[in-house]
C-alpha cells in the first residue's frame, strides 16, 4: 500500500502542479486581457480628448464669429441711426432756400410787408434751429479757399484784388449732416 499511496501522492502532486499551472495561465491571460482593455481604454481616452479639444476649438471660433457679427451689426445700426434723417433733411433744404430768398426781399416795402417778412424770418430761424438740433450744419465757404470735397464750382471769375481759388459768391448753400456731406455748396470761384 505504500506504493499505492506513493502513486496517489504523485498523482495528487501532478494534479496540484497542473492546477497551479492552469491557475497561473488563467491569471496571465486575465492580466493580458486587462492590459488589452487598458490599451483600448488609453486609445479611447486619447480619441475622446482629441474630440473634446476639437469641440472646444470650434466653440471658441464660433464665439469669436458671434462677437464679430454683433460688432458689425452694432456699427451698421449706429451708422443707420446717425444718418436716419438724411432723406427728410434733403427734402427740407429747398424749402429753407426759399425762406432765405423771401427774407432777402426786404428792400422798399411797406410796414405791413415788413411785418410779414419778419414773420417769415422767425419761421426761417426756427427751421434752422431744428435742423441744427439734428446735426445739420451749413458749410461756411464765402471768402474762403475753394474746397472741392465740400463745394461745387458752377462759375469762375477773375478778380485781381482777390487771391486765386477763393469763393466769391455762394449760389446755393451746402450742408453737412454730422460728419457727412449731404449737399455741396454751389459757388463762384476766383481764377
Amino acid at each position: 500500500m505504500t506504493e499505492e499511496k506513493k502513486k496517489n501522492e504523485e498523482i495528487n502532486k501532478d494534479m496540484n502542479i497542473k492546477e497551479e499551472k492552469d491557475h497561473k495561465d488563467k491569471k496571465h491571460n486575465k492580466n493580458k486581457e486587462t492590459e488589452d482593455v487598458i490599451k483600448l481604454t488609453k486609445e479611447e481616452v486619447e480619441a475622446i480628448n482629441k474630440k473634446a479639444s476639437d469641440a472646444e476649438e470650434r466653440a471658441l471660433r464660433h464665439q469669436a464669429e458671434l462677437i464679430n457679427y454683433r460688432k458689425r451689426k452694432d456699427e451698421e445700426t449706429e451708422k443707420m441711426l446717425k444718418y436716419a434723417n438724411e432723406g427728410l433733411i434733403l427734402e427740407i433744404l429747398p424749402v429753407l432756400d426759399n425762406f432765405e430768398r423771401a427774407v432777402g426781399m426786404n428792400a422798399n416795402v411797406s410796414k405791413e410787408t415788413e411785418n410779414f417778412i419778419n414773420g417769415i424770418n422767425m419761421v426761417h430761424q426756427g427751421l434752422i434751429s431744428v435742423l441744427k438740433k439734428y446735426g445739420v450744419s451749413e458749410i461756411e465757404c464765402l471768402g474762403k479757399k475753394f474746397d472741392p470735397t465740400l463745394e461745387q464750382a458752377v462759375m469762375t471769375a477773375e478778380e485781381k484784388d482777390k487771391e486765386s481759388d477763393i469763393v466769391l459768391e455762394v449760389y446755393q448753400k451746402g450742408y453737412m449732416l454730422k460728419d457727412k456731406l449731404i449737399r455741396p455748396a454751389m459757388v463762384k470761384v476766383n481764377k
